[in-house]
């Protein structure tokens, strides 16, 4: 099974290079519904990889300058806390595989359908926060704030579910931060991305619920893939493709309701 497990990576890679999101939210639906992984070794089997793969990107957008780490020291200061509670909670409740599966899958259901969510209002959210900040009107009295209880959501969400750092955190940065230049909330969103998964991952690993063959085979074809999928992005149309992603995370989602 191990050169399956490297298509789909290779798979998944082109779409992220592509497009930039689909990482988390179709590799684990894609572990458990295609391969029968359970959910919660493919929830932190993609930790670890989300960790891996978006290193990379997270460096190349630091070396670019397109990395404000003021925003990403305030969504870890919400989302690692989060992360760590939500692992404890996991691990306190000592729940039986039944229950564990069912949290997650309606977990995951949940946060497929914000990130579809905020795929399909990606465009709305950019043209309220420029309207905004062109009338020179404050969205949020505390951005501070708003953006720390931000990231503590993700912490949760993707902790559980390893879905929400992508498309999700980044049509909330999009409305929170309309006046920065969207190369600079795109950089900070994965740069954010590289701490959270990593702890939650290695939270995963504690608990024994990662898969690390199935991680190798996973990176053996992501990596390639992802630098293809940067090189073809020019050439596909990045609302389309959105759309696309959006569709098919609803039609996922609704398929986890029925897993529970």
């Amino acid at each position: 099974m191990d050169w399956l497990y490297t298509f789909s990576g290779l798979l998944v890679g082109l779409i992220v290079g592509v497009s930039g999101v689909g990482g988390g939210s179709l590799m684990t639906p894609l572990l458990v519904l295609l391969f029968g992984i359970s959910p919660a070794t493919a929830v932190g089997t993609d930790l670890l990889y989300a960790a891996l793969t978006k290193l990379g990107g997270s460096w190349v957008h630091h070396k670019k300058g397109s990395v404000d780490w003021q925003i990403v020291k305030r969504l870890a200061t919400g989302s690692i806390p989060a992360a760590l509670l939500s692992l404890w909670a996991l691990h306190e409740l000592n729940l039986d595989e039944k229950q564990f599966k069912s949290i997650i899958t309606t977990v995951l259901s949940v946060a497929l359908s914000l990130t579809a969510l905020s795929l399909f209002l990606k465009p709305q959210l950019q043209k309220l926060g420029r309207r905004k900040s062109e009338a020179n009107v404050e969205l949020h009295a505390h951005p501070v704030a708003a953006t720390v209880i931000t990231g503590a959501i993700l912490g949760v969400l993707v902790t559980i579910s390893s879905v929400g750092a992508g498309a999700l955190g980044m049509g909330v940065l999009l409305f929170l931060y309309p006046r920065h230049a969207t190369v600079k909330l795109v950089g900070s969103d994965i740069a954010h991305a590289v701490p959270l998964t990593l702890v939650a991952g290695l939270g995963h690993a504690a608990l024994g619920t990662v898969n690390f063959s199935l991680l190798g085979a996973l990176l053996l074809g992501s990596l390639p893939g992802i630098w293809i999928g940067s090189h073809l992005s020019a050439r596909i149309p990045e609302r389309v493709l959105q759309l696309i992603l959006a569709t098919l995370l609803l039609t996922i989602a609704a398929k986890f309701l029925f897993l529970k």
